[in-house]
């Protein structure tokens, strides 16, 4: 049996041949499995046969399944499964390349501009995610964009002009190459077979009955389960900018700017009940007869995306930054086990699936924290002032939804205005010269605060701002880089959640919860606020 190249396979060939048997939804995403006698590469949940164990090959990404030679199945989509998490990555560089990768970075960029961003050669960065991901910058960004088509063009019905641009392709002709030359099929052809075209959504659908948001577009972001949702809103609800997020009704919805393109989204959970999935199998067993999906994607643990048609040319990127703002490449199984080993079992028992509240754009969850200072939440005092930030510097939006009608002010306005602005507006004085500083550093490129980026760098620039203490730091590293490791031992609610007495005697105890002590703190962060 071949293991795959590269060396972010944690898993043996026999831990695979386990799942795969299993089909085991834990490790849906951490690898996939090609069938020698097909050319077909699965996820471990296809509901498919995958042929014996002597058949098959296992790789670590979709990519490099791809470049051996296999081709996607069309009955359990690998492009729906789960992504990575980011404590899997052996090695820091390929994986924030892999990340500036898969949020669309070479689409109109080029290998040579991305390692610049990197601070590494060229030659560098190409044999790094050799090395790690067993594939090349390009390949490795041709099949995020073939996936993403493929995708597009099984659950909507948006024109193949369309999905092509949305993709990330820069012109229809090289998409339909391309395409053909993978998959062996046009993207009309795949289309066809794929579902009738009026079981597939259209562009224009509403959000909800109450809402007036036209002409969007619904997709799906899959997850491991558990997913603590309800609890994720309620951070994300405590945080929220007014007038540019809204939690309401199990939902999360806000405004957009990215990549130059303006909208308005709406997210829901739909993890189907155990009772649910045994209603539904016997039906599911015969659609998946007649169609492509088969109601697989309905059936597993997904979130309910619906975004305005004019962030279609930025789904790429917008996906990407989701996927890191609801934190679902997590793998909350693994994550919960570590933390009741490590002594929390009482808490992790409470709230399984607890996810980071991560950040779609940085110097909003900055503006956030350096508002309101240190604690978890905003009090009413800091809210309005919040408010009157967002209005003042914030770009106003029609999106038909009155509760969501401004974009949240960028860094370069924020820097612009100055700290005597912000005092104006009601920031405390010292707030305010933390957060025009912030502004500033993160304008002009000095402070780096993107998933992937050097988290100790990060961490000092910050704590460099007068008035930025040592949880505020941390705080926003957490949220900002995606990181699953910060760890604020400083900070008294942590200490007394803990029962402990100093910053040195937590920290000696959470070193049990590593390399997942942000999950620990967020467990012992709302234990805090319960007693």
């Amino acid at each position: 049996m071949t293991r795959p190249p590269g060396s972010l396979m944690l898993l043996t060939t026999d831990q695979c041949q386990r799942a795969a048997r299993a089909r085991d939804p834990r490790f849906d995403g951490v690898f996939f499995i090609g069938v020698t006698t097909t050319g077909i590469y699965c996820r471990p949940i296809c509901p498919a046969r995958v042929t014996i164990s002597n058949r098959r090959r296992f790789f670590v990404s979709a990519a490099a399944a791809e470049r051996a030679g296999y081709r996607p199945c069309l009955r359990c989509r690998p492009e729906l499964a789960p992504g990575r998490a980011p404590v899997d990555a052996v090695s820091r560089l390929a994986y924030a390349a892999a990340l500036r990768i898969g949020a669309g970075a070479l689409n109109d960029g080029s290998v040579a501009d991305l390692a610049r961003e990197l601070r590494v050669s060229e030659r560098h960065l190409r044999r790094a995610l050799l090395r790690e991901a067993g594939v090349s910058p390009l390949e490795l960004a041709q099949t995020h964009r073939l996936l993403l088509a493929k995708r597009l063009l099984a659950d909507t019905a948006l024109p193949v002009t369309h999905i092509a641009f949305a993709s990330g392709f820069q012109s229809l002709r090289r998409f339909n190459s391309v395409f053909r030359e993978r998959y062996h099929l046009s993207p009309s052809d795949l289309r066809r077979v794929a579902a009738p075209s009026d079981d597939r959504p259209g562009t224009s659908g509403q959000v909800a009955a109450a809402d007036p948001v036209k002409d969007v577009v619904p997709l799906t972001l899959a997850y491991r389960a558990p997913l603590a949702w309800e609890v994720l809103l309620t951070f994300l609800g405590r945080d929220a900018l007014p007038g540019v997020e809204l939690v309401q009704g199990g939902r999360y919805g806000r405004t957009v700017r990215i990549d130059g393109r303006r909208g308005v989204l709406f997210v829901a959970d739909r993890a189907p009940s155990v009772f649910g999935l045994l209603a539904r199998r016997a039906v599911m067993e015969e659609r998946l007869r007649h169609r492509v999906d088969g109601g697989l994607r309905s059936a597993s643990p997904h979130l309910d995306l619906e975004i305005s048609l004019s962030l279609l040319p930025a789904l790429m990127p917008l996906l990407a930054r989701l996927r890191q703002l609801f934190d679902l490449d997590a793998e909350p199984v693994a994550i919960d086990a570590h933390l009741e080993q490590g002594g929390l079992a009482p808490l992790v028992a409470r709230r399984r699936g607890i996810r980071i509240p991560g950040a779609l754009d940085a110097f909003e969850v900055v503006l956030g924290a350096l508002i309101r200072g240190p604690g978890h939440g905003a009090t009413a005092a800091s809210r309005e002032v919040t408010r009157r930030v967002v209005r003042a510097l914030g770009e106003a939006l029609d999106t038909g939804v009155p509760a969501l009608d401004r974009l949240a002010p960028t860094a370069e306005r924020v820097a612009e205005a100055g700290a005597a602005r912000l005092g104006a507006l009601g920031v405390a004085p010292g707030r305010a010269a933390a957060l025009a500083a912030a502004a500033r550093a993160i304008a002009d490129g000095q402070l780096a605060l993107a998933p992937g980026s050097d988290v100790a760098a990060a961490r000092r620039a910050l704590l460099a701002i007068d008035g930025v203490s040592d949880r505020l730091a941390t705080e926003i590293v957490m949220r900002t880089l995606y990181w699953p490791d910060a760890f604020p031992a400083s900070d008294r609610a942590l200490q007394r959640a803990a029962g402990v007495s100093g910053p040195g005697t937590l920290r000696a105890r959470a070193e049990r919860w590593r390399p997942w002590r942000t999950y620990a703190a967020l467990h012992l962060w709302l234990h805090d606020a319960e007693r």
